[in-house]
């Protein structure tokens, strides 16, 4: 009896941490906007524990910070933090390549990631994508970066590579839907998805520095997608209302 509570408090703990995190990522809240346990557990419809230890996790994580008054607010971030995130994972995520090249990718893992570039070139290899071309190419894109990640076999990459993608916009896939609302978007998908091409047949033939090298470069379009968000904020927070928590992004002359 007593387990099964502590398992059902450990699900709701999960759960209310999932959602806080989603709305943080999604914008609901505004830089310097505090945290309130009983109000978010009112609207969370969870008891004050859970959320209690979600705010503290998510502190942890980076995404909020402890506010004057007690409790949390909600944190700003600068371009640059963004950017720097950004270039972060490009660094991560080209050691994992390099090692995946170096030690031998399996035949499974080849098809797989094999899978995931036929399924990108049906979404992208076409003049205008439409939404569900769009939701294909991000799910597919999720994947193949998860499975390079995990078939490295490096459990410290995959640590701070889950710690990284935590903070907002940082993920592979989370500056895409810039690019999803820009007449140039489609070209720049077809651009990071070829390199996804060159990255796979990179550690298909064993050659870590190459694998290493793309990995590095490919993150540049997602920083591309940022400079798209300081030249139009207005119109980048539509997009992605989550953009709202970079504080500096001042219009460029």
């Amino acid at each position: 009896m007593a387990s099964t509570a502590v398992s059902s408090a450990d699900t709701q703990q999960a759960r209310v941490l999932i959602q806080l995190r989603d709305m943080i990522l999604k914008g609901a809240f505004a830089p310097g906007e505090r945290l309130a346990e009983i109000p978010l557990a009112e609207r969370l419809q969870a008891s004050r524990t859970p959320v209690r230890l979600a705010l503290g996790t998510l502190e942890y994580e980076g995404l909020i910070e402890p506010c004057a008054a007690g409790g949390y607010q909600m944190r700003g971030y600068t371009a640059k933090e963004v950017v720097d995130a950004i270039h972060s994972r490009g660094v991560l995520e080209g050691f994992a390549a390099r090692t995946l090249a170096e030690q031998g990718i399996s035949r499974s893992l080849l098809r797989e990631l094999q899978a995931c570039l036929d399924q990108g070139d049906a979404a992208v290899n076409q003049q205008e994508m439409d939404l569900d071309d769009y939701a294909v190419y991000v799910e597919m894109n999720a994947r193949l970066h998860r499975l390079i990640l995990e078939g490295c076999g490096n459990a410290s990459i995959a640590r701070l590579m889950e710690r990284l993608n935590s903070l907002p916009f940082a993920s592979p896939s989370a500056m895409l839907p810039m690019q999803s609302s820009i007449d140039e978007g489609t070209k720049w998908m077809q651009l990071a998805h070829f390199q996804h091409h060159n990255l796979v047949q990179a550690i298909e033939r064993g050659q870590g520095a190459r694998a290493q090298a793309i990995c590095e470069e490919h993150v540049q379009i997602a920083c591309r997608n940022v400079e798209y968000a300081v030249d139009r904020p207005d119109q980048a927070a539509k997009v992605m209302p989550a953009i709202r928590l970079v504080t500096d992004l001042p219009r460029r002359p």
